[in-house]
This record gives C-alpha cells, sequence and structure tokens, in this order.
C-alpha cells in the first residue's frame, strides 16, 4: 500500500507518518505540506520519493493507493471529495467536515464513486475505549454515565506543537466531534437529546473559548461534556466511565479503574498507539473490500448530534 499524508506537516500529520512507518508494506510515497520548502525539508528527513504544496499533484501520481488527510478543518470536504473523485480510498483526520451540509456531501459522493472513505475517529480505536467497547458488547457493561473534559490553554493560533497556524480550530465541531461520536458508539445508538451552551467568544478568533454540553442516549445513559481553550493546566481529553459494573477512566491509550489502578491493555490490540490502530483499519478495510469502522456513513450521525447542539445555542 503506498500512502499519501496531504497535512505532513502538522501535529497529526507527524503522527500519521510514524504509526505509517510501524505498519508492514505500507510505504508513505507522497506528502503535501503548507510550503515547497518545508515539506521538501520534512521529506528528505523522512525519506519520502515525493514532496507538493498541491493535492491534485499527490493524487494524479500513479504510487498514490490511498491518501490521509491531516490538513486544516475548513477543507476536509473539498479535499476529501477530490480524493474520491480521483478514485483514492481517503481517511479525513478528525473532523471530517466543520458542518452537516458538507459531512452530507461526502456521503453523496462516497456513494456515487464506491470510493473508501473513513472519518479519523480515534477514539474508538484508543485501546482504552477498545477495552470499554468490547466489555460492552460482551455485556459485562453498561455505561450510565459519561463525564468528559476537553482542556487547553490555547488563547492564541496555534497548534498541537505550540506553532503558528493560518486556520481557526473549533471546540464543537473538532474537539466535541470525539465524545459525541464516543458516546453514541458506546451506547449504540444516536442520541435523543442533546442541547450545548457557549461562553464568550474570543474577540480576534472568532471561537466559543468554553462549552458545555450535554446528551442522552435512547437507552438512558447521559454525557456531560466540558470544554474550554482557557485552562491553565494538563491538557488533553480525560473520559469517565460510570458504568453498572465498575468505574472507569481513560485518558487517550490508557485506563485506570475508579480509584486510579491501572488496567493492563495489552491483549487489546496489536499496538498501544491509537493513530497506528486507526490507520491500520484504513489500510485493511481497502485491502479487504469492506466499509471500515468509522466509516463516513458510520460518523455522518454524530455529525446530526453536532449540528443538532449548534442550532440549540442561544
Amino acid at each position: 500500500m503506498r500512502i499519501c499524508v496531504a497535512g505532513a506537516y502538522g501535529a497529526f500529520g507527524l503522527k500519521h507518518l510514524d504509526a505509517l512507518s510501524a505498519i508492514e508494506e505500507v510505504t508513505v510515497t507522497s506528502v503535501m505540506g503548507p510550503t515547497q520548502e518545508k515539506i521538501e525539508k520534512l521529506a528528505a528527513e523522512k525519506g519520502i520519493g515525493h514532496a507538493s504544496t498541491s493535492l491534485d499533484e499527490c493524487l494524479a501520481r500513479d504510487d498514490v493507493d490511498a491518501v490521509i488527510l491531516a490538513t486544516p478543518t475548513q477543507i476536509h470536504a473539498e479535499q476529501a471529495i477530490a480524493c474520491m473523485k480521483a478514485g483514492k480510498p481517503v481517511l479525513i483526520e478528525i473532523p471530517m467536515a466543520d458542518s452537516l451540509s458538507d459531512s452530507e456531501e461526502i456521503c453523496k459522493v462516497q456513494k456515487e464513486t464506491g470510493v473508501l472513505a473513513m472519518a479519523g475517529q480515534v477514539r474508538r480505536f484508543n485501546p482504552s475505549h477498545q477495552w470499554i467497547h468490547n466489555k460492552i458488547k460482551a455485556g459485562e457493561l453498561t455505561v450510565q454515565q459519561m463525564d468528559v473534559q476537553t482542556y487547553f490553554f490555547r488563547r492564541t493560533n496555534t497548534n498541537a506543537k505550540g506553532e503558528a497556524r493560518s486556520w481557526t480550530d473549533h471546540l464543537l465541531w473538532h474537539h466535541a466531534c470525539h465524545t459525541v461520536d464516543l458516546f453514541q458508539y458506546q451506547t449504540g445508538g444516536q442520541v435523543k437529546e442533546a442541547f450545548g451552551i457557549e461562553g464568550p467568544h474570543h474577540p480576534e478568533l472568532g471561537i466559543a473559548m468554553d462549552m458545555a454540553i450535554g446528551m442522552k442516549a435512547e437507552n438512558g445513559a447521559i454525557c456531560t461534556l466540558s470544554l474550554s481553550f482557557n485552562n491553565d493546566g494538563p491538557f488533553g481529553t480525560f473520559f469517565r466511565y460510570i458504568c453498572d459494573n465498575g468505574t472507569y477512566i481513560a485518558r487517550y491509550d490508557d485506563l485506570f479503574d475508579g480509584k486510579e489502578n491501572p488496567i493492563d491493555l495489552s491483549d487489546v490490540a496489536v499496538s498501544n498507539n491509537g493513530i497506528e490502530l486507526i490507520d491500520r483499519e484504513f489500510i485493511s478495510a481497502i485491502q479487504e473490500g469492506r466499509e471500515p469502522n468509522s466509516s463516513v456513513h458510520d460518523v455522518l450521525s454524530a455529525m446530526q448530534t453536532l449540528d443538532k447542539i449548534e442550532k440549540s445555542f442561544s
């Protein structure tokens, strides 16, 4: 499998490059980045043969079988559609789009072209959440409540590497998307109630810097989600699963019980790296000619819930 990573110079583009290097019979043959100088330097460091600032140029290459998009959110839909129309399976980093209409268009084009398209809902693949999911499927756990905190200290327009960027992040369509999809995935269906409230918008960035979201699943489980770009402390997302049979705390690829005792996840998957696991699913689905876990159609219900939450803001 020969892969193009678009947005390879960014924080998550680099994570995908590292993850792909651990997967056998996979080669990154092309990378796309913001400037020719930056992307050529990265390609030289990684031993990648082709570098460009043009996605179209990458898509036209015979040595590109599939594409991972780790580009700015606002152009995900346009680029994903271009990949599918070029016949290249595509993994779109979260979120697949920043609106319901664009998400629906991606799904429409996927049906028209038949080209595989997957949304980067990595929480489904983190070993911590996989462990919980396996217990739910086995009938050993039922989620009563998920309490989730997504916190950053990001009052300037910077990425996860602390570098300035040209596009603006979003608490709802990006960071809340992780939890909305995961809550529905763990409870088995689209939520029946969802609402949100926003704090003040940043005077320059134009986005809400604090947000609270509430959801209720069809089975009665609830989720409370707090998000902030103002939190001056440890950053990231922390999940507390309050279940009928225990309490569990998930921090990315690590899991603890309610009393902070670590849980062994070594037998959950072939890797403890969620990014590697989602890339493996993408590649396997292409090779096996099947719909992947976290296909764009599977994730569309989360985008519908995000749209509902956005409309609830007063």
